[in-house]
């Protein structure tokens, strides 16, 4: 595992250049890895959505996306480089997301995730998201069940 100081973490907006990076990070952490273009066309096209990098060093090493609609933030995706995960990054990419999703006017948070990966449900979990249902055959890749999953979100928070 790699040491970081995660004082030195850097959040930002993703811009079309940060593209490549956010491939190889999709690689390594989806089955059914979002395409370039699928990238492109949330960054230039989608007027909902609001995607951001984090950094380290000037290097890519996790992002998340979301979409904000009205007083609603979808999160799209999250992932942390593989030889970054289990150090926290993810709580702290997550939190960065729903700190941006308030600033855009959202009062609560939905996404989906798998449901065997208990990893990731736990760290929703611990960020206030609740069960709120099941999407049947939501993964191309294996028709595996998606738990979709809600949290208020409040101003002023540790978030």
């Amino acid at each position: 595992m790699t040491e970081i100081d995660a004082h030195r973490l850097v959040f930002r907006a993703m811009t079309l250049s940060d593209i490549p990076d956010i491939i190889e990070i999709e690689h390594e952490a989806f089955t059914c890895p979002w395409s370039e273009e699928a990238f492109v066309n949330e960054l230039t096209n989608n007027h909902f959505a609001r995607y951001m990098v984090m950094a380290y060093e000037k290097a890519v090493i996790g992002y998340g996306g979301m979409w904000t609609i009205m007083d609603e933030a979808h999160v799209t995706n999250i992932a942390v480089r593989e030889i970054y995960r289990g150090m926290g990054l993810g709580e702290r990419l997550l939190r960065e997301l729903m700190k941006t999703a308030l600033f855009f006017g959202s009062s609560k948070m939905t996404l989906e995730v798998r449901v065997t990966n208990d990893i990731a449900q736990g760290l929703y979990r611990k960020l206030g998201f609740e069960p709120s249902g099941i999407r049947p055959n939501y993964y191309s890749d294996n028709l595996e069940d998606a738990l979709i999953m809600w949290a208020e979100l409040k101003q002023g928070s540790d978030t």
